[in-house]
Order: structure tokens, then C-alpha cells, then sequence
């Protein structure tokens, strides 16, 4: 039996998305249990700043949208560009649902470094979208179906240096020096390269050096750190950071990562 490279187990986001996806279509089936119904899927994807977006299937004999799709779009409309990971859940307990070949298809097309949560025989395990079409080959709406790209098999988060995902809206900081750090929550890195990916349309990747990590509670975030973020007071910091994490709370730890671009490669 084939097994992808990038089989593993799921973490912690990786279960409360199922947990999102379940509860999203035992609310809102229209199909009692053992029926058939227009609403019988639950989806929910992770976008790379890990919000959840959910949604549900429209069954229709002319090729009505999966929950997958449903789930995507629904992420496009509220501003995610970049996406992490999904799962598909069945009605009445029937547990996580592996994605059609259609979607397989639109997975590795605009999301091929997207993770999917998939059944197996050893339990629900998160598979790499590429790795669910072997040697497929992408289309694009510009250059429609393209050769083989071997790129696409390698998961961004092993091959190469780490990765550090932020808004779009920081590049500019970042480039002119203004931002030199990021804090961060149940997200943490590790000194030495990095690559600093801007989850734009497309996105923009920055080679850099992470020189320092401090652990701290959100309550201990000084002016000085605030500052090397391009902010004012920690006050101000703080306030950013809960638009980030709406959950964040003054005495949970995070972690304020320095960094530095590195001027001689820039993007890559």
C-alpha cells in the first residue's frame, strides 16, 4: 500500500478543526440518521493564521459543491489567502470523511502544501494535499495544466529552513527594518535560518536569521519589545496581539522571536 512521506498523527489544531467540522454539520444536516439528504457533510479549514472557517455540503445530481469546496470559499470571503489545513466529517457520527477525487484534484491545483486530515487503517492521520495525487499536475487559470513539478512534494514546513507565517501587512515593516520582532502564541520557533512567508496573493518569502527567543507571559511584553514591533507601548502590543488571538489571556506564555532579514538573499 502507498503511504506519502508526509503521513502523521494530528496535533492539538489539527483535532479542535474535526471538532469544528463535527459539530458544524450535526447542527445544521437536514438528513435524519441513515437518510439521505442536500446537507449530510460538515468541512472546516485552517487558515495559515490558524482561523477556523466552516461549511456544509449541497448535494445536487448535476455536481452540487463538496463541504471541502463549501469550507474554502467561505475562507476566501473572509480575507484567508493561505490555507493550513482541512477535514471533511460525516452526519450522525459517521467520523471523517477522506476528500473525493474532484477535490483532491482542486486541493493540489490552489492549496498542493494545504495539510489533509484523512481516515486510515492506524486512525485519523494529516497528509500533505499533494501526496494524495501522486505525480498529479496542476492547473492554474493562467497557464492552465502544467508539467510535473517536483517541488510540490516536499512539505514546506520540513524542507528547508523553518518557516514564520505572518499578515501581509507587515512586509513593509519588516523590509525597512521597523519590525524586527514577532510575538507569538502556541506557535514556536526555533534560533537559526528561517524563512519569513507574507500569506499574500502571491506570497512573499523572506530568508532570515532568528537571533533570540524570550519566553514570557503576555502580562511581562515591555515598551522595548512593543517598539521592536513598530508599536509604542506594550499596551498597544498587547491590544495587537488580541486581534491575533481573541483568546489570549494576560497570564499565557508566548513567545517574542527576534529576527533579522537577511540582506544578501532577500526574497526567495
Amino acid at each position: 500500500m502507498y503511504v506519502p512521506s508526509s503521513v502523521r498523527a494530528l496535533n492539538e489544531d489539527e483535532r479542535e478543526l474535526v471538532e469544528l467540522a463535527r459539530r458544524t454539520i450535526d447542527a445544521h444536516t437536514d438528513a435524519g440518521p441513515g437518510e439521505d439528504g442536500i446537507h449530510t457533510v460538515g468541512a472546516a479549514v485552517m487558515a495559515a493564521d490558524y482561523r477556523m472557517f466552516a461549511g456544509v455540503n449541497l448535494y445536487h445530481f448535476t455536481g452540487g459543491p463538496c463541504a471541502e469546496l463549501v469550507a474554502l470559499g467561505a475562507a476566501r470571503a473572509r480575507g484567508a489567502r493561505q490555507m493550513r489545513c482541512i477535514v471533511a466529517v460525516g452526519n450522525h457520527g459517521r467520523g471523517v470523511i477522506g476528500p473525493c477525487g474532484r477535490d483532491r484534484q482542486v486541493f493540489v491545483d490552489h492549496y498542493p502544501t494545504m495539510r489533509v486530515i484523512v481516515p486510515t487503517p492506524a486512525g485519523l492521520r494529516s497528509v500533505l494535499a499533494a501526496d494524495l495525487m501522486p505525480l498529479a499536475q496542476r492547473w492554474t487559470a493562467e497557464d492552465g495544466m502544467n508539467g510535473l513539478d517536483p517541488s510540490l512534494y516536499q512539505d514546506p514546513e520540513t524542507a528547508g529552513p523553518p518557516i514564520i507565517r505572518f499578515s501581509p501587512r507587515y512586509l513593509d515593516a519588516v523590509l525597512s527594518g521597523a519590525k524586527t520582532r514577532t510575538t507569538r502564541f502556541r506557535d514556536p520557533a526555533q534560533p537559526g535560518p528561517a524563512r519569513l512567508v507574507f500569506e499574500s496573493d502571491p506570497e512573499v518569502v523572506l530568508a532570515a536569521e532568528v537571533t533570540g527567543i524570550r519566553h514570557c507571559t503576555v502580562s511581562d511584553l515591555t515598551d522595548q519589545d512593543a517598539q521592536a514591533e513598530g508599536l509604542t507601548t506594550a499596551a498597544r502590543l498587547r491590544e495587537a496581539l488580541k486581534g491575533h488571538y481573541p483568546d489570549l489571556a494576560d497570564t499565557d506564555e508566548v513567545d517574542v522571536i527576534t529576527f533579522q532579514v537577511d540582506d544578501k538573499t532577500g526574497a526567495v
